[in-house]
């Protein structure tokens, strides 16, 4: 089997055994921390409990003998004084009748003594300390304080306790973490779900949004956002794949028309002058939807420094013009741009005044803040109020301009816009100041 089917494939799974295995590193260290700390720790306050009884008995039996039995010093009971022939002469109730703890003495000069003692005064094994005194009504003695080693002492045992309650607490929490990763995950899910049930033809569905206010409920917003931009760009699509259709359809019929329904006796000429229009036209068509396909696949042209002013000049000395022009150009506005861009915006702008216009077109390149604006204002029918944004969509024509529009794609303002947008500007209709349309055009000054 390969190592890749072995690892978990899920965030669900992997958030789980991270934690698991995370927290199992943490309890191990834990456990042998404790195992290697705990027994020495806890051997060290038995002895000292130990030996502070052991010195106490040495005081309380400094001065006169004991009657009775010897009563618990520091909370240890196990007592006994035994004299320099190994005589119990004094013990506490525990160990009345009851022989010496333990036969070793203190060797050297060191007074005090410690041992381990198994089986006497209890099942368990006993820690001792004991203390000598020489000058006591029963002569030199040593006086012995006894306490049980602990559990925890036990370093076998107490690992096994310790890694079983690591075990079922690495379990607890490998449960809790698969079932708090399962229900944050489970709107995320329902959006995959959701999602593979969207085609290419129905995007009119949404994903439910949590109302958690989280990081998932923020996913779904944007998965729903993201949908509404794709529907709206699908649509589009099929509106301009149509329209073009239409377009391009339209000089295709006129042409097999006027070629299938040649006479004999007719002007050739003629008829080759009528397709050759037609042709013209197709060509526009195609000319312009190729602009448009690079202009929506953000295929960037090379820029350079460029004059606004110059351009305009140029551009309406250049393109011969049914309407006298008339220009109002301040110098020196340079601007970063294309240059083929930026022509065919001018001359769209140009050709479309021309074409609408009664008597005469003005033309304005002047400065604004930290913009060059081209104003092209023309004298004739004018765009409608709520017709100014439609006059920007792709093969859209007004009604008024119709029965006017005899070369034109549809597609010159639109395309004057996206060049407009591409250069960081915009491209508007806006209020005539006497009659007519004015388009305004922002670059910005470079």
């Amino acid at each position: 089997m390969q190592l890749s089917r072995l690892r978990p494939r899920s965030i669900r799974a992997r958030m789980t055994a991270a934690t698991v295995v995370g927290f199992g590193v943490i309890l191990l260290i834990g456990v042998v921390t404790l195992c290697l700390t705990v027994p020495g720790w806890v051997h060290d306050q038995l002895v000292n409990r130990a030996a502070q009884a052991s010195r106490h008995l040495t005081l309380l039996v400094d001065d006169q003998p004991v009657r009775g039995p010897i009563p618990p010093q520091h909370g240890v009971s196990l007592l006994q004084v035994v004299d320099a022939r190994g005589r119990v002469v004094a013990a506490g109730a525990a160990l009345e009748g009851r022989p010496p703890l333990t036969t070793v003495r203190p060797d050297g000069g060191d007074p005090r003594v410690q041992t381990r003692v198994c089986g006497t005064g209890g099942d368990g094994c006993l820690i001792v300390v004991g203390t000598a005194n020489r000058t006591t009504p029963y002569g030199p003695v040593i006086a012995y304080a006894a306490v049980g080693e602990s559990i925890l002492m036990n370093v076998p045992l107490l690992a096994a306790v310790l890694s079983l309650v690591s075990a079922v607490l690495t379990a607890l929490l490998g449960w809790a973490t698969w079932i708090g990763v399962g229900r944050v995950l489970a709107p995320v899910e329902r959006i995959r779900s959701g999602l593979e049930q969207i085609s290419a033809t129905e995007l009119s569905d949404r994903m439910p949004v949590p109302d958690t206010g989280d990081e998932v409920a923020g996913l779904a917003i944007t998965v729903n956002d993201t949908l509404a931009r794709l529907e709206d760009a699908v649509d589009r699509h099929r509106r301009f794949v149509s329209d073009a259709s239409h377009e391009l359809r339209t000089p295709l019929t006129a042409m097999m028309v006027r070629l299938e329904g040649r006479s004999e006796g007719e002007d050739c000429e003629l008829i080759m002058g009528e397709v050759l229009g037609d042709a013209q036209r197709l060509s526009a068509i195609v000319q312009d939807l190729l602009l448009m396909a690079r202009l929506d696949a953000g295929v960037r042209a090379p820029y350079e420094l460029l004059d606004l002013g110059k351009l305009v000049a140029d551009e309406v000395g250049r393109r011969p013009s049914r309407l006298p022009f008339t220009t109002s150009i301040e110098p020196g506005l340079m601007v970063r741009g294309n240059r083929l861009r930026l022509d065919r915006l001018l001359t769209n702008l140009l050709s479309n005044a021309d074409r609408y216009g009664e008597n005469a077109v003005h033309v304005t390149v002047a400065r604004d803040g930290p913009d060059a604006v081209v104003e092209v204002a023309d004298d004739g029918p004018g765009i409608p109020a709520d017709q100014r944004e439609a006059v920007f969509r792709r093969f859209t024509r007004l009604d008024t301009a119709r029965s006017r529009d005899i070369g034109g794609t549809g597609l010159g303002l639109p395309i004057a816009r996206d060049i407009a947008t591409a250069h960081g500007g915009t491209l508007q209709v806006a209020d005539s100041r006497d009659r007519g349309a004015r388009l305004v055009l922002r670059l910005p000054l470079r």
